[in-house]
C-alpha cells in the first residue's frame, strides 16, 4: 500500500504494541510480575507509550519513515520473549 499512495504524499506505517497495561488488563498479578521480569525495559507499556509512538510516526520528525512497522514492546521481540 505504501507504494500506491506515494503520489498523494501519504506515509503508510504501523505500530505493533506489546503487552500494554490498561484498566482492562485481566491477567493475574503474579503472572504479570513473572512476565515483566523478563522484559529488558523492566515494565509493560502504558497507553501513553503507544500514543507517543503514533505521535512520532504522524509528526514531521518521521517525514522520511515510510512503509515500516514500529514495534513498541520494551525489547520483548529483540529477546524473543
Amino acid at each position: 500500500m505504501g507504494g500506491r499512495v506515494r503520489s498523494a504524499r501519504v506515509r503508510v506505517n504501523a505500530v505493533a504494541p506489546g503487552v500494554t497495561l490498561t484498566e482492562g488488563t485481566s491477567a493475574g498479578e503474579e503472572f504479570l510480575r513473572s512476565v515483566v521480569e523478563r522484559f529488558p525495559a523492566g515494565r509493560f507499556a502504558t497507553p501513553a507509550d503507544i500514543a507517543a509512538a503514533v505521535s512520532y510516526l504522524a509528526g514531521d520528525d518521521a517525514g522520511y519513515v515510510h512503509g515500516t512497522t514500529l514495534v513498541v514492546d520494551g525489547g520483548a521481540l529483540a529477546t524473543r520473549l
